[in-house]
């Protein structure tokens, strides 16, 4: 069991039993899965491109992902049917601790200009939203070795009823939110 996830049943789920006086402890929120996604659209132009998002999102997840194809051709875009124009991971359980683990310790101080994350970007049935701009504030990722700057999206899909049960749920794993 991965650190966190010792944390969580020995001290996330009796804070949030307490805080919101729930009968059984079936009933405290938590994190189902973790998914990460990027969109590659300049990959139309060159192959290459694809490989190294998809090598990226390998070293930062520590799993391979799958490649997204175009649903239908776009003439305004360049994009035909079936063209690769993203990445994504789904990361569950262990793997999905693990990376909870690293981005709320390592990865998020690393962010430049970093304030908190936006409270607002909870969708209203208990799943988080956010949008990183430069994958290089990941350690797996080698400065010297990428070849542009591409950012990501990280969905934190819980269990909870409500967006205050799932504030709290992700307070209590220490996520650094912007104060009200």
């Amino acid at each position: 069991m991965s650190r966190l996830q010792t944390y969580y049943k020995e001290t996330v789920v009796p804070q949030l039993l307490e805080k919101f006086q729930f009968s059984n402890v079936m009933e405290v929120p938590k994190i189902t899965k973790v998914t990460l996604n990027m969109g590659v659209g300049e990959a139309v132009g060159d192959k290459k491109i694809m490989d190294r998002a998809v090598g990226d999102m390998t070293a930062i997840s520590g799993q391979k992902p799958i490649v997204n194809l175009a649903r239908k051709s776009v003439a305004s875009f360049k994009i035909r049917d079936g063209w690769p124009v993203g990445c994504k991971v789904t990361l569950r359980r262990e793997k999905m601790y693990e990376f909870l683990d690293r981005l709320v310790n390592i990865a998020i101080p690393r962010i430049r200009d970093f304030r908190g994350l936006n409270r607002k970007s909870f969708d209203g049935r208990g799943n988080y939203s956010m949008g990183v701009k430069e994958q290089i504030m990941f350690p797996e990722i080698d400065y010297d070795q990428i070849d542009v700057i591409r950012g990501l999206d990280i969905t934190i899909t819980t269990n909870a009823k409500n967006d205050e049960e799932a504030l709290a749920l992700l307070q209590a794993f220490n996520f650094p939110f912007k104060e009200k």
